[in-house]
């Protein structure tokens, strides 16, 4: 199965794009991959057509739903954990109820493809240079994701040149319009096609989509407007983030010369292993062996906690393979609905070897009731139960 693509590069939007320009975005994926554009086409053809509008009509849904990109944001896709997934099994809804859908009924209809050509957005001035976004990964223990906290990374990344302020040259006299897209970034295509007349527009392969052209540049940073620069950031990470979460900080990628918006940190959360515990979602799991007399007499015992030690009576006769539940004694949720439990798994320690003495004890004990199973005890069923957890 292909890897998911960002639903931001899915709409070909930035991650600052307004609600409308969403929708924009998803108009003209719609108008483009709709299946009832490519009834005529071949195979190949439809079946590419519907995983694309598949794909713009679940990024859609999520980036069009203010709560659902804000998790989308932090967490990526395991904030939405497939919130953007829907059932295709009943067919896709004809387009012209999508541009309703989208314009409130102001869309007359379908009226013919050699219409399209209006929803193309047209010429849309230079386009916003984005600088590239910088992966990186922070170690945490479980008392750190616990209570939430702050870390600094250090990272190598492409800043404004000081010498020129990004500019690629020292002078602002010397960044010229591109003669090419006359300052649009953007070049103009005229099709006549047997469904009418169709303009597209392409990136001005002059100016890369800027609109401008540098002359006489920088010499520090080669008229590139940027420099390569070590620092550190500081990340705030919630309580409650599992292994393999990423973490987005807006604006603190890689800069972006010429008035460009800089990329984002992705910060990959990496839980380190608790010496004692184990960690399943928002529960946690421990074991803890008591000798014999321990089991049969009662005893108490100190459990781990990520709060610290706990205290935990062991009643008289508890059975090997016993679990207890410490309510919210767990991990808190990252999305702030309460806390898990701790689970304690109880063993009891058989020796293999006796010495005489020992040896004689049990041989006295052997035949006393007390020690003989009893099959009408709840123990059997009671460990049945809970032995799922471990």
């Amino acid at each position: 199965m292909a890897e998911k693509r960002d639903y931001y590069e899915v709409l070909g939007i930035d991650k600052n794009a307004s609600a409308d320009d969403i929708k924009g975005a998803y108009r003209k994926a719609a108008l483009k991959w709709h299946p009832d554009r490519w009834v005529s086409g071949t195979d190949s053809e439809k079946k590419t057509a519907e995983e694309k509008f598949k794909e713009a009509s679940e990024a859609y849904s999520v980036l069009s739903d203010p709560d659902k990109k804000a998790k989308y944001d932090q967490f990526g896709f395991a904030g939405v954990d497939g919130a953007g997934a829907q059932d295709w099994s009943q067919g896709f809804g004809s387009l012209n109820d999508i541009l309703n859908n989208l314009f409130g009924g102001a869309f007359g209809g379908f009226g013919g493809f050699g219409g399209f050509s209006g929803f193309g957005g047209g010429q849309q001035g230079p386009r916003v240079v984005r600088g590239r976004d910088i992966r990186t990964r922070v170690r945490l223990s479980l008392e750190e994701i616990a209570t939430g906290c702050t870390k600094e990374v250090s990272i190598e990344r492409n800043r404004l040149c000081p010498e020129c302020d990004g500019r690629g040259t020292k002078n602002a006299s010397d960044v010229k319009t591109c003669p090419t897209c006359k300052g649009s970034g953007q070049v103009q295509n005229v099709v006549n096609s047997l469904f009418g007349r169709t303009m597209t527009y392409t990136t001005c392969p002059q100016c890369g989509g800027e609109g401008k052209i540098v002359s006489n540049p920088c010499g520090h940073c080669k008229g590139s407007g940027l420099v390569r620069k070590r620092e550190s950031v500081k990340v705030k990470v919630p309580a409650g983030v599992e292994d393999g979460m990423q973490l987005t900080i807006r604006g603190e990628g890689h800069g972006a010369a010429r008035g460009g918006v800089a990329g984002d940190l992705l910060v990959i959360i990496e839980e380190q292993p608790h010496p004692q515990l184990k960690r399943q979602g928002n529960d946690l799991f421990y074991t803890r062996v008591i000798s014999t007399p321990e089991a049969i007499l009662g005893t108490e015992i100190q459990i781990p906690t990520l709060e610290g030690a706990h205290k935990l009576k062991i009643d008289a006769g508890t059975q090997s393979g016993t679990v207890v539940r410490l309510r919210g004694r767990g991990m808190p949720d990252v999305n702030g609905y309460g806390k898990g439990d701790l689970y304690v798994k109880i063993l009891v320690w058989i020796p293999r070897k006796l010495n005489r003495n020992e040896k004689e004890a049990i041989e006295n004990l052997k035949n006393n009731s007390s020690f003989k199973p009893d099959p009408n005890r709840d123990d059997r069923e009671l460990f049945e139960k809970e032995s799922k957890y471990f």
